[in-house]
């Protein structure tokens, strides 16, 4: 049997791939969903932050949105743009440095011409390389540092991977005069009931009762191949764990370096008002280090409702302690300093604190995962998703993965 640890996206799709039907999941939280979940408050629709699927794969796309009512599900163009020096430039950055003042632009593109040639040896170095030393200080650095609360030197050179594509010069030079601003999350599909539509999408394909709510993992037994939950003891024939990677070897009993597993926590103010703001954006970032939050997203705008529906992300270092009373009053007075907020009053509001969010990708903790997964996959132990397989990755991927591993376990 196998047992599957997280009902989530990755722990939900693992048991839809699979062939047969000898399967449990078993998910801590009373309801599944993971980070993918849907709040309806005083009229407003509000997820765990924003949740949209930047479909790059045609087939992971049908596996998601056949069981969907398409009536229901919103083909969006993204309207994205960079809060930068009180001005707005257009997003992706390195596409619109034109729009920035004279001075500006002119640094961006000198830096842009006379990149290093050398080889990276950390995130922070690649990104110079990749676009220049101006386009790197004035939004790569300062936005991916709020982010992580950290030195970007400390992160891999692949810490993300295809999301930090190379910089095209004749591609951005082509930009000034011809508009594109293609990336690869342009257009996402957005359910008008919020992101937990695509749970239940996926939902269809699983046995509702081989789902077990309020259950969690708490030790696993390498040598009898069995799992003791917070109600009873389960023997398996693969364990497949999403939970995070250092969750689960503290539950093996492995040691580890705890400094190898560091991340960012985040906090989500999702906040309703009266009625609507000026903006058209879906989201806007905000590199400036004056403001606490990374980046504000406009619900309303994608879904096309009568009153402003933001969610503000704040990223925490991982022991950090957080005030929400006091940091939702900062943000109310930082968007108003923006004049997101111009008269609208807040009607309603909710907290989430996404622990981990972003996982710290080092050269040494890439290692450790890696060594550790091969030893447990010859023990029948398999990990999914971001937090399970300690990387940075789309639900997609997520997706993806799973699936090639229901597959690849169940091919003979």
């Amino acid at each position: 049997m196998d047992v599957i640890i997280g009902a989530g996206i990755s722990g939900l799709s693992y048991a839809a791939f699979l062939p047969h039907k000898n399967y449990l999941i078993l998910e801590a939280a009373p309801s599944p969903g993971g980070y993918c979940k849907t709040t309806f408050k005083d009229g407003f629709v509000w997820d765990y932050s924003g949740h949209f699927f930047h479909f790059q794969d045609e087939e992971i796309k049908r596996f998601v949105t056949s069981p969907m009512d398409k009536k229901n599900l919103l083909n969006v163009k993204r309207r994205a743009q960079i809060y930068y020096k009180n001005n707005y430039i257009d997003f992706p950055f390195q596409k619109n440095i034109h729009q920035l003042a004279k001075e500006e632009f002119i640094d961006c593109l000198y830096g842009l011409y006379f990149r290093g040639k050398k080889s990276p040896g950390n995130f922070k170095e690649m990104l110079n390389l990749r676009y220049g030393d101006a386009i790197c200080k004035k939004f790569l650095y300062p936005y991916n540092e709020k982010i992580y609360k950290d030195s970007l030197a400390l992160l891999d050179v692949n810490a993300m991977g295809r999301f930090f594509p190379h910089a095209d010069m004749e591609e951005i030079v082509r930009n000034f005069k011809i508009k594109d601003d293609y990336t690869y999350n342009s257009f996402f599909l957005y359910p008008s009931g919020g992101a937990f539509e695509y749970i239940k999408s996926i939902l269809t394909r699983v046995l509702h009762d081989r789902i077990f709510l309020n259950e969690k993992a708490v030790e696993v037994n390498l040598k009898n191949k069995t799992l003791r939950t917070s109600l009873r003891t389960i023997q398996y024939d693969n364990l497949i764990s999403t939970v995070p990677f250092f969750q689960l070897l503290t539950m093996l009993k492995i040691d580890f370096n705890e400094s190898l597993y560091n991340y960012s926590k985040v906090l989500v103010l999702n906040m309703g008002f009266d009625k609507k703001g000026s903006s058209r954006n879906h989201w806007v970032y905000f590199p400036d280090r004056e403001y606490c939050f990374y980046r504000v997203g406009y619900y309303d705008n994608i879904l096309n409702a009568d009153r402003m529906s933001l969610y503000v992300e704040l990223s925490f270092m991982r022991k950090e302690k957080i005030d929400i009373v006091k940091m939702r009053e900062y943000v109310l007075s930082e968007l108003k300093k923006t004049e997101i907020i111009k008269d609208q009053k807040l009607i309603s509001w909710q907290a989430l604190i996404m622990d981990p969010a972003y996982v710290y990708i080092e050269a040494q903790s890439q290692k450790d995962v890696k060594e550790k997964r091969e030893y447990l996959s010859k023990k029948n132990i398999y990990t999914l998703g971001r937090y399970g397989r300690w990387k940075y990755c789309s639900i997609e991927d997520n997706i993806k993965d799973a699936g090639e591993l229901a597959m690849r376990l169940n091919s003979v």
